[in-house]
C-alpha cells in the first residue's frame, strides 16, 4: 500500500510501506543510474520503540546506514581489538569476514543501503581496505556535507522526497568516484559466481596478472583479500542452502566446498559467530540477527542471515 510518511497522506512516486513484525519497512523501485550498485535499499522505522541487541553477519557486501532518529549505542566487531565504535549514528561498514554486535536503545528510523564491493569503491571514493571491518561515522567517509544530507533526511518527513534527496546524492558521489579496475572486477564475478569455489590461482590466470599484483588490486578494491572474499562467499551459499531447506548439513558441505561438516561448522563460528542451527533458529531485526530478550521478537522475522 502506498502511503506518505508514517502512514499520512500518499507520496509522490511508488512508495510501498509495509509493517513486517514490528517495523514498517519502506521501499520504492531503484533509480536505474544506481541499480548496478546496489544490493538492497530500505528504509524502515520501529512500529513499537525498544532496545535490542543484535549479530551483524558478514553479507560480501558495504553497507550505508542513515540514521533518522536514536543513534546506536555501540557496533563492537567482534575478535578485533579496538574494534568498538562507541555511540554512532549515521554510520558506512566496509567489507567483514567476522561477525560483530550492534546494540541500539530503541526509537530507530532509518535508511539502509547496501551496495556491491566495486560500487561501494566508486561511492566512498576511497581505498575499500581501508573499511574492512569496520563500523564508521558517515563524514568520515563521505565528507562534511554528508552531516547536511543526513539533517535534510531526518527533516524531510515525506519517504517519496527522502528517496528523492538521498538518490540525488548517491548519483553526484557515484558520477565522480574512481572506476574499478576491469581486471578487479572480473575476478569478482569470477569469485562471485562460483560462490567462493574457484581456485586464485586460475582467477589470476584468467585477468592476466601475477597472484600477489591480483591480491593488492583486488584487496585496495573490494575490501578483502580473494582468500578471505571466498570464505564469505562459501558462507553466504551455505546460508542460502540452509534458508531454502536443503536437506543436511553433510550435503551443504558438499554443495559448498567445505571438507566436512565440522569444517562447516568452524566456518561459520569464526565468520558468524554462530553455529549453522543457531542462525536458522535466530529471528532478524533490520540488518541483523537478534540475540536475545532484548530484542524485541515482535518485530522481527525468520532470517537466513543480514
Amino acid at each position: 500500500m502506498v502511503h506518505g510518511a508514517r502512514g499520512g497522506p500518499a507520496a509522490v512516486g511508488a512508495v510501498d510501506i509495509r509493517r513486517l513484525g514490528g517495523l514498517w519497512r519502506v521501499t520504492r523501485p531503484w533509480h536505474p543510474g544506481l541499480r548496478p550498485f546496489l544490493r538492497s535499499y530500505v528504509g524502515y522505522w520501529e512500529a513499537v520503540t525498544s532496545p535490542y541487541e543484535a549479530r551483524l553477519v558478514p553479507t560480501g557486501y558495504a553497507t550505508l546506514v542513515i540514521s533518522l532518529a536514536e543513534p546506536f549505542s555501540q557496533v563492537r566487531r567482534l575478535g578485533l581489538p579496538d574494534g568498538d565504535s562507541g555511540r554512532i549514528g549515521s554510520l558506512v561498514v566496509g567489507l567483514e569476514d567476522r561477525p560483530a554486535i550492534c546494540v541500539h536503545p530503541g526509537g530507530q528510523e532509518a535508511i539502509r543501503v547496501e551496495f556491491t564491493p566495486l560500487g561501494a569503491y566508486r561511492l566512498f571514493g576511497m581505498p575499500m581496505s581501508e573499511l574492512t571491518n569496520l563500523a564508521v561515522e558517515v563524514r568520515y567517509v563521505l565528507g562534511p556535507d554528508a552531516g547536511t544530507l543526513v539533517e535534510r533526511l531526518a527533516d524531510t518527513r515525506d519517504w517519496a522526497a527522502r528517496f528523492d534527496l538521498l538518490d540525488a546524492a548517491l548519483l553526484a558521489r557515484l558520477g565522480h568516484g574512481p572506476e574499478p579496475s576491469p581486471e578487479v572486477g572480473h575476478a569478482w564475478r569470477l569469485l562471485s559466481g562460483s560462490a567462493g569455489g574457484i581456485p586464485i590461482a586460475r582467477i589470476a590466470a584468467e585477468v592476466g596478472w601475477s597472484q600477489g599484483y591480483l591480491i593488492r588490486r583486488f584487496t585496495q578494491q573490494i575490501g578483502l583479500t580473494p582468500k578471505a572474499s571466498a570464505r564469505v562467499l562459501r558462507f553466504r551459499h551455505a546460508v542460502a542452502l540452509l534458508g531454502r531447506g536443503a536437506t543436511s548439513l553433510t550435503e551443504i558441505s558438499t554443495a559448498c566446498g567445505f571438507y566436512d561438516q565440522a569444517h562447516l561448522n568452524r566456518e561459520f563460528r569464526a565468520i558468524a559467530g554462530t553455529t549453522p542451527g543457531q542462525m536458522m533458529a535466530a529471528r532478524r531485526v533490520e540488518g541483523a540477527l537478534a540475540l536475545s530478550a532484548s530484542a524485541n521478537s515482535s518485530k522481527t522475522t525468520s532470517a537466513t542471515g543480514r
